[in-house]
Order: structure tokens, then C-alpha cells, then sequence
């Protein structure tokens, strides 16, 4: 948590876009492993509720702001994260940065053939990309032992430098930090639905509704049932915590003021 911006129990790391990508080439030349996790406030509050999820989100390298909420929260509590960085902006970046330095790239997750396809887009647009392998595991809530090993020896067979994992926030998170110890790779990031949003078959929200912190609303209206608890029933309750914390830090500024 050292050095990180705290809100309703995560700790973000304060980074914009390209400080991200600075550091995460750092830790690569060094040799060191980072997991990266992009955090919106449902997975804030699914830490709360899961041991794992909490647990990925302290040991991670990079704790990122994944949601206008989140940032809202920060300045209202008067430690302001530099910026929203998405996992649906960063991973096309972060790609063309691969592309460019040499990194190899394996992809696991999303719908069946989507990854295939977003292989195949890539190799158009990026002809130096080396992708090492993609694997899509079956749909379910949790990965029974003999699945979790096949997408261990998949990925370790084919040696990549960074893991990008569609399995949804924050079931992505916890589980490559449950496997960290065994994954052979450098950088290991959890990316939500990009791979689907990187070949077309989600749209992104027009830019207008993602300054004003819409996005959500928008992707609400394409995936209303999938996405209706994650909005209406996980999320409400951050706006509470946050507010929590906010009087908590006046009263214990106020208190430490009376005791001079």
C-alpha cells in the first residue's frame, strides 16, 4: 500500500498512461514480474467481499483506475489520481509497445474465436508482433484444478513476455495472482472485454459520454442483463464507503487539531 492513493480499502497507484508504460518496460529490462490490474468501483467492492480479490489487489505491482467513480472518489477524498486509465485504452497502447519493443504476447480468455480473430487483426496491423499462443477456457465461475493446469502449461510452454487476460474484472485479477508464482512471464495484465472492443464486436461509448463518466450507461444498453448487477446492485454502494472515508478524514483531522 506504501506510496499508494488508498479508497474504500484498494491502494491505486498515482500513473498516468505513459508513466505506466515506462515503468512496466522498467520492471521487464530488470527482469522483475508485474501483474497490472485496472480497478472500477465493482471490483472495490468485490475486495470487500472476496479474500482472493483483496489479496491481488495488495500484492499486485499496479493497482490502476479503472472508472470515472473511482476517480470522482479520489478528489473528493483530496489525494486526486492522475487519470482514468481503462483496459480497453491501454491495451491496444501497450501492444503497439510490444509490437515495437520485441515483447511476446499470449492471449487467454474472451468468447470462443475471439482472440483468433483479434490475432488476425493484429498481424495486419502490427506485422512484428510475436504472439506466442491464445487459448479460450470454458465459461464458468470458477476453474476446476484440471483446466487451471492446462492454461498454466499452455502459457509457460510457449515462454511469452506478457499475458493479457479476458476473463472479466476482477475474476482476471484474482486469478493470475492465485497462479502468480507459476506463471512464467513478465507482465501479466487482466484487460476485460478489449479483446472484444479491439476487433469491433463491442462498441466503446462515444467520446463525449466518457468524459462525463457515461461509459458505463453505454455499455449498460448493449449488455443489459449481463451488466446490470455490476451497475445497479455491486456498484451504489461504493458512493457510501467513499463518503465514509471522507468524514472519517475530517474527523481525524479535526481531533488532531484539538489535541494541539
Amino acid at each position: 500500500m506504501k506510496n499508494r492513493v488508498l479508497i474504500a480499502g484498494v491502494g491505486f497507484n498515482n500513473v498516468d498512461r505513459l508513466e505506466l508504460i515506462g515503468l512496466l518496460d522498467d520492471a521487464h529490462a530488470s527482469g522483475s514480474k508485474s501483474q497490472v490490474c485496472f480497478v472500477p468501483a465493482n471490483s472495490v467492492m468485490a475486495a470487500r467481499k472476496s479474500a482472493e480479490v483483496a489479496h491481488a489487489y495488495q500484492q499486485s505491482e499496479f493497482v490502476i483506475c479503472d472508472g470515472v467513480p473511482v476517480r470522482w472518489a479520489s478528489l473528493l477524498l483530496g489525494t486526486p489520481l492522475k487519470e482514468r486509465i481503462t483496459g480497453f485504452d491501454f491495451f491496444p497502447q501497450f501492444i503497439r509497445q510490444c509490437a515495437n519493443r520485441k515483447y511476446s504476447v499470449f492471449f487467454l480468455g474472451a468468447a470462443p474465436g475471439i482472440a483468433d480473430e483479434l490475432v488476425r487483426v493484429y498481424q495486419q496491423q502490427f506485422p512484428d508482433l510475436d504472439v506466442r499462443g491464445v487459448y479460450c477456457p470454458p465459461m464458468t465461475a470458477t476453474f476446476p484444478y484440471e483446466e487451471n493446469e492446462r492454461m498454466i502449461q499452455l502459457i509457460n510452454a510457449a515462454q511469452p513476455d506478457v499475458l493479457f487476460v479476458s476473463l472479466t474484472a476482477p475474476k482476471q485479477d484474482a486469478w493470475i495472482r492465485q497462479h502468480w508464482d507459476r506463471l512464467h512471464v513478465k507482465i501479466a495484465m487482466g484487460v476485460g472485454a478489449a479483446f472484444s472492443s479491439e476487433i469491433g464486436r463491442i462498441r466503446r461509448a462515444p467520446q463525449w459520454m466518457q468524459s462525463a463518466g457515461l461509459e458505463w450507461l453505454y455499455r449498460f444498453l448493449q449488455e443489459p442483463r449481463r451488466l446490470f448487477r455490476r451497475y445497479f446492485i455491486e456498484a451504489p454502494p461504493f458512493i457510501g464507503l467513499v463518503i465514509r472515508q471522507r468524514l472519517f478524514q475530517k474527523h481525524s483531522s479535526s481531533s488532531s487539531q484539538h489535541a494541539y
